[in-house]
């Protein structure tokens, strides 16, 4: 094992000490992220013919975040956790002892979209290419704050950079957090501004989102320690991984459903 690597830097992970209140770096991450998609969102809408107003910016934000508080929790328990849910369904509840699905949280914003876009009319695929850009940010956002609480870190390496992490024993470790910023926040933002630029058909974005996402976390997964409890499972892929290939398969189906559909409309008119 090579004796080049980083030490864990000395981050408190309570942010600001307001007497008997403690206000984590987690939680500022997640209002960094909300406060970044709420200035994407209102830049997006204030263009010419946008067709949306401040006040729907507002509403779908609060819709996503119900989806994601609710449908991360319980994503969670029902990927990572089902045998604790079973044996005490109460443990969907006890939020304070952490646990949060992104693709749980994904189910939940796509539920609230539906609604949303039930409620205002507004057409779903539409919607869809409207959130994308809006969310890469916000998981950057996140996935700093599991580094700063030195939690979900990558798998024992010899590379330079690799580091190590208090409660992970004395090996160095893949910084998978920072892979996770690095793939699936700047860069999938970074190709999803480039596709917007040419301005594909409907569904196009929401599509290459869900692609983008699907790889870019298939691939971190890769490097990132499995969950403990659950390990290597089928085929030698994690949880993240099984997780990630109904995204992968349904980016692909929606961007291709989107450009025949743009070809049949054109070629209709």
């Amino acid at each position: 094992m090579s004796q080049s690597y980083l030490t864990f830097p000395n981050i408190d992970p309570v942010a600001i000490n307001l007497g008997p209140l403690a206000i984590h770096w987690y939680g500022l991450m997640y209002l960094v992220a909300f406060l970044i998609a709420w200035w994407l969102a209102n830049r997006a809408a204030a263009r010419p013919g946008s067709g949306w107003t401040r006040q729907e910016v507002s509403d779908l934000l609060f819709y996503g975040f119900l989806g994601v508080i609710l449908g991360g929790r319980i994503g969670y328990v029902l990927f990572y956790q089902f045998d604790s849910f079973l044996a005490e369904p109460s443990y969907l509840l006890r939020v304070w002892e952490g646990g949060m699905s992104f693709h749980g949280g994904l189910l939940g914003v796509l539920v609230a979209m539906a609604w949303f876009a039930r409620k205002t009319r507004k057409d779903f695929l539409a919607l869809g290419d409207f959130a994308a850009p809006l969310i890469p940010l916000g998981l950057a956002a996140g996935r700093i704050g599991n580094f700063i609480n030195a939690e979900l870190w990558g798998r024992v390496t010899e590379v330079p950079w690799g580091m190590v992490f208090p409660g992970a024993g004395p090996l160095p470790r893949h910084p998978s957090q920072l892979y996770h910023v690095a793939l699936e926040g700047i860069l999938l933002f970074v190709i999803i501004l480039l596709v917007r630029h040419f301005k594909p058909a409907k569904g196009t974005l929401g599509g290459v989102f869900l692609l983008g996402y699907g790889v870019a976390r298939f691939i971190v997964e890769f490097f990132r320690e499995p969950d403990a409890h659950l390990g290597v499972l089928a085929l030698g892929m994690t949880m993240g991984q099984w997780l990630c290939l109904p995204m992968i398969l349904a980016g692909l189906g929606l961007i291709g459903y989107s450009q025949l559909r743009h070809k049949t409309t054109a070629g209709a008119a």
